[in-house]
């Protein structure tokens, strides 16, 4: 005890509640907004508005072991004329999730880009690969398909269904599972 003030608390040796930054990129239309629509409020809308710049969003996940985890989500628009301010999106970005619609090939090969993009701004960015709109029945990205693109790229991958929450909990709780142990490391 000879390092510490009388009266003085000895610091716990982890925090039990972690804020960290989760960027949501992909095309316009793939379903980033209903998939957080989808966790925050456990809502789902058939009508679709686009985001215009980006979106602001904090939300809390509670953890095993009393552990809370503060996600500051930044929903960004999937028009190309707003890919110039992605970048400012990024900064200091934990996490990223990039979503695709399974019924959309289109929409999965411009995960490309946004892999790229992202591991220039942000290379140790825990990176996330999410196939939305997994409750329809015309697929055109197959589970293996996208499973490769993730292992190549070193990126974690789900399938969810904002329509009918398929996934959508686990994600999040996966997102900060995983942000919070590469902080404390």
């Amino acid at each position: 005890m000879c390092c510490r003030s009388k009266g003085e608390k000895q610091a716990p040796l982890m925090e039990n509640k972690h804020e960290t930054k989760v960027v949501f990129l992909g095309d316009s239309g793939v379903g980033k907004s209903s998939i957080l629509l989808r966790f925050h409020r456990n809502e789902f809308s058939e009508s679709f508005e686009v985001t215009i710049g980006g979106a602001f969003l904090q939300t809390k996940v509670e953890l095993e072991k009393g552990f809370t985890v503060t996600l500051d989500v930044w929903d960004t628009a999937g028009q190309e004329r707003f890919r110039s301010l992605m970048p400012l999106y990024y900064r200091q970005a934990s996490a990223a999730v990039i979503v695709y619609d399974v019924g959309d090939m289109k929409s999965f090969q411009r995960c490309d880009y946004w892999v790229k993009t992202l591991k220039e701004q942000e290379p140790k960015c825990v990176l996330f690969l999410v196939g939305n709109k997994a409750d329809k029945e015309n697929r055109e990205v197959t589970q293996e398909y996208s499973a490769e693109f993730a292992k190549i790229h070193n990126m974690i991958t789900f399938e969810t269904s904002a329509k009918t929450s398929k996934n959508v909990q686990t994600l999040f709780y996966q997102i900060a599972e995983i942000t919070m142990k590469s902080k404390s490391i």
